[in-house]
């Protein structure tokens, strides 16, 4: 047997060339990639499309965060529908001391139709800088008018980073309507992942891009002609009847919880607590909307029983009304229309249990789906119960305990699911409490602001109360209120009125409305009123340190000093100064209170930019300050308070010194001493 030889093979050719097939796949596949990045960097460099981040820098506030006003842009596949909100500053670093609150949600969660000081975050922050006037806080509503459960997600995965303090929720009402909302004249499809995944591809400026093609290769109408004399709350509306219990009303549903239960899982993994209020609206004030009929054939004398039940209704012939309702009732039991009148019927009978029944079930049953059912209040409760870091805030209770019959109506909301200025205020109070009841806040009983004073004190203007009114008016008279409600009736005669109606009807802008009735109360010498404007502006610009010091000035001027005191202080604490420091130890010790006017004189001493030796003025408050404790272990030492009052007079403090003579004299009217000393006071 031979042996054969064997010869190695060189193969080296046939690896390069598997080796370039393989690096030639692989830039084949890659390169579509890389021009598509390519031009979404090139679209990026040169500005096109829109920046949709959450947070901006704000303009001349290079250290200051704001919402971006095109941040709602992702959601809206019509862009012209897009609203902007609020432009709320808060620091890019945060504070130690400095509470910060985002609050999420739609129009009634921005204040809708007050906006300004009349939403319910406006009423917290007033409350809260009274409750704590050393400390900071930062409330920044990111609300906007008609969005949904889509928005409180995308919103809430962007602010995590900012450290919040607290979240508070209240949405839910825009669930079907909101954009991207099942029933939407403004969505995609009603797959909640195919939704996200559309948002997630929107904030690329090629899709930007490809979506601008796209719709004037379409020729889409532009919105003004399209949408002529419509309310933005009627273009929203796709489907005008989602049945009760139907595939779309399920669907609509779903959306809410997939999409809540995402967020609050993102705040509980973060342990950020979030405080989720249920939802209010009017049952007993509104009539439903859409009714929708049976079919006759299956429920022969419904509609006859139903319209001789509301024609005795309007009649007055309530036991009449209540037989055939009832008849209609039991024949068809889905007829929103026909559970409203029961319910009606229920209030008159005193029968409130059944009311509030008839009035719910009219409500779920309105196939017009502008008023959440009562299932959506349902999710909300089962989801903050899953969550340690969610809360539930019951704000359906304190309404209802604030209401007739203990069914929510016209007594605090303005239509259908938008309360008045009343009910606004509720909604701020139900939220500080939950905050306090979580000790995300705890208030000394001495500083403590009480629902009460609160009240009285809100700073909000005639004019945007006003405002408030006609926006209302003219929402009530369009589709579909002007089948159910009747429109205000509205007379403009005085200078408010005449400045509301401009701010409504977009012939003038908030900020320039605000200025012009300043102006008007300060020529007219209504002090009071003009205090009223600069502290709405103070809580619309809580970082401009001049609007503070304007607020205090007025407060000087009518003798408020304590009022004086506390804007002095806050303005001090934003921007301090020699001047702020003098008026505010002047002040205090002016109300006898020389412990708080001893760190601005330290101040004043430091920062001296005058001539005056503010010295012996500190020497005579120390020893004030000690004469008072004395005088606190034994309040008959009437020496004492000899010693106070003259060293009040030493420092030419008179207001000083008069209260501490009266207190003698009332206790010993002949004391020579402190006649003396009120004889140099009468002389000047």
């Amino acid at each position: 047997m031979t042996k054969s030889n064997v010869y190695p093979v060189n193969d080296k050719g046939g690896n390069n060339s598997r080796k370039k097939r393989i690096i030639f796949k692989t830039v084949a596949i890659l390169l579509p990639f890389l021009v598509l990045f390519l031009l979404e960097i090139s679209l990026r460099v040169f500005h096109y499309g829109n920046d949709l981040e959450l947070f901006i820098e704000a303009r001349n506030h290079p250290d200051y965060l704001v919402l971006n006003p095109a941040a709602s842009k992702r959601y809206f596949i019509n862009e012209s529908f897009a609203p902007t909100g609020n432009s709320e500053l808060f620091k890019k670093d945060k504070d130690d001391s400095t509470l910060r609150i985002f609050v999420l949600g739609e129009s009634t969660t921005i204040g809708y139709p007050f906006f300004h000081n009349g939403s319910f975050h406006r009423w917290l922050q007033y409350r809260l800088m009274r409750s704590f006037p050393d400390r900071q806080f930062e409330i920044i509503n990111l609300s906007l008018t008609a969005v949904n459960s889509y928005t409180v997600l995308g919103f809430a995965k962007e602010l995590i980073r900012y450290k919040p303090d607290a979240v508070l929720i209240y949405t839910g009402h825009n669930e079907f309507y909101g954009t991207l909302g099942v029933g939407s004249s403004n969505k995609i499809g009603n797959s909640t992942r195919i939704n996200r995944l559309v948002l997630l591809l929107r904030q690329l400026r090629l899709v930007q891009l490809l979506t601008n093609a796209y719709e004037k290769i379409k020729n889409v109408p532009a919105p003004g002609e399209k949408y002529a004399g419509q309310t933005l709350m009627q273009r929203m509306v796709g489907e005008q009847q989602i049945p009760y219990k139907s595939k779309l009303f399920y669907q609509g549903v779903n959306q809410f919880v997939s999409n809540m239960n995402e967020t609050l899982d993102l705040f509980n993994k973060n342990h950020i607590p979030v405080f989720v209020s249920n939802l209010v609206c009017n049952d007993r004030g509104l009539k439903p909307f859409v009714s929708i009929s049976p079919d006759s054939i299956r429920f022969p004398g419904f509609q006859k029983n139903l319209a001789l039940g509301i024609s005795a209704y309007d009649q007055g012939d309530w036991e009449s009304s209540s037989r055939y309702l009832q008849v209609a009732d039991k024949i068809y039991d889905a007829h929103a229309l026909c559970n409203f009148y029961l319910g009606n019927l229920s209030v008159i009978q005193g029968d409130q249990i059944r009311a509030k029944f008839y009035f719910t079930r009219a409500r779920n049953l309105d196939g017009l789906r502008f008023r959440a059912p009562s299932l959506i209040n349902d999710t909300i409760s089962k989801l903050c119960s899953q969550f340690p870091y969610a809360h539930l805030v019951d704000m359906k209770t304190a309404f209802e305990d604030s209401s007739a019959h203990k069914i929510i109506g016209n007594e605090l909301m303005l239509e259908h699911v938008h309360p008045n200025l009343k009910g606004y205020a509720i909604m701020s109070d139900v939220f500080y409490e939950a905050l306090k009841r979580e000790h995300i806040i705890s208030p000394a009983k001495e500083y403590e602001y009480c629902f009460r004073k609160l009240l009285q004190d809100m700073p909000v203007t005639t004019v945007d109360s006003l405002t408030g009114i006609y926006r209302i008016s003219r929402l009530k008279s369009s589709w579909p209120f002007s089948a159910v409600l009747t429109r205000d009736s509205i007379q403009i005669s005085t200078e408010e009125e005449k400045l509301a109606d401009s701010i409504a009807f977009w012939k003038m802008n908030w900020a320039y409305a605000m200025d012009v009735l300043y102006n008007y109360y300060l020529d007219r010498n209504d002090l009071p009123k003009a205090k009223t404007v600069m502290e709405t502006l103070v809580l619309e610009h809580p970082t401009d340190a001049f609007l503070y010091n304007q607020t205090a000035t007025i407060d000087g001027k009518l003798g408020n000093y304590e009022e004086a005191a506390f804007y002095f202080g806050k303005a001090f604490a934003i921007s301090p100064s020699f001047a702020d420091a003098k008026t505010l130890f002047v002040i205090y010790l002016k109300l006898d209170q020389p412990a708080h006017a001893m760190p601005y004189l330290n101040y004043a001493i430091q920062n001296n930019a005058s001539n005056v030796n503010f010295l012996p003025v500190k020497k005579y408050a120390g020893e004030v300050i000690g004469l008072k404790r004395e005088f606190e272990k034994d309040s008959t030492n009437l020496p004492v308070l000899n010693l106070i009052a003259t060293t009040y007079l030493n420092m030419g403090n008179k207001d000083g010194a008069a209260k501490y003579i009266n207190k003698i004299l009332k206790a010993d009217p002949k004391n020579k001493t402190a006649l003396i000393m009120l004889e140099q006071i009468k002389k000047g």
